[in-house]
């Protein structure tokens, strides 16, 4: 991890970074609390498509997590997001292109996009068991515990991560549903889960939701149910998430 820039700002302190990874620079982001305990945990923020790693909900949500519970949290851009954009003409065509629908009125998604979705996930997997790696070799934050925070795609890239890394010891998923790409990975996650759903998500039906929350393995799972479309995820659920990880990073040991 080379920091690239530092900033602080009311008790945290923002380090801008870039990660190597065999040919690919990842940037990325790692907030911590600038009064810190000599261990502490720290919180894997996996941001949704078309977005990125300071996309609004990421650092406020980080924000609320360093001052509130005294935990770092990363960051990283998925490819061909953010700053690993190297079209940008041709992104913006993407995010065009993308038919805005009622809530409740499902929008097909080509199957081109879901190939597409499903090579950058397996490429994305492996830079974040690279920064899990990374962050291991600083001992302040070596000893994790760690968490995962990621919705709609960060929950396509969470998924395998916490099925395969057991460094992921609890985690919040949502706006996601139950596919053939993803079931067994499901199956195989045994850590407490919050799962963050909408009511009229325009991307999937409540039963694909609830199809894969009921695969998942593990025995505390709890699922959130709001009214409203696939961005339309409440501010509160920020609340939620904080005492959920209150509850199973820093109290688990108690």
């Amino acid at each position: 991890m080379q920091i690239i820039d530092e900033s602080e700002d009311e008790g945290v302190i923002a380090r801008r970074f870039d990660l190597q990874v065999g040919d690919e620079t990842v940037p990325g982001m790692h907030w911590i609390p600038t009064v810190a305990a000599p261990s502490y945990a720290t919180v894997c923020i996996a941001h949704g498509g078309f977005q990125h790693k300071l996309h609004s909900n990421v650092p406020q949500l980080a924000l609320q997590l360093v001052r509130n519970l005294g935990i770092g949290v990363v960051a990283l851009d998925a490819p061909d997001h953010g700053d690993r954009i190297v079209d940008k003409e041709a992104a913006k065509a993407a995010r065009d292109a993308a038919v805005r629908s009622t809530p409740g009125t499902l929008r097909p998604i080509d199957p081109k996009r879901w190939e597409e979705m499903a090579a950058r996930v397996r490429k994305h997997t492996v830079e974040w068991r690279a920064l899990l790696d990374d962050l291991q070799t600083d001992e302040r934050w070596a000893n994790g515990p760690f968490g995962w925070w990621g919705v709609s795609m960060g929950t396509a890239s969470g998924i395998p991560v916490a099925a395969t890394d057991d460094r992921i010891a609890a985690a919040v998923f949502g706006l996601n549903a139950l596919q053939p790409t993803n079931e067994e990975h499901a199956r195989a996650i045994t850590i407490p889960i919050l799962f963050l759903n909408q009511s009229d998500d325009e991307l999937m039906t409540r039963d694909a939701a609830l199809a894969l929350w009921d695969a998942f393995g593990s025995e505390e799972k709890t699922m959130h149910i709001n009214p409203g479309g696939h961005v339309q995820v409440p501010r509160f659920e920020r609340d939620a998430s904080e005492a959920f990880f209150r509850r199973h990073l820093l109290e688990a040991g108690d």
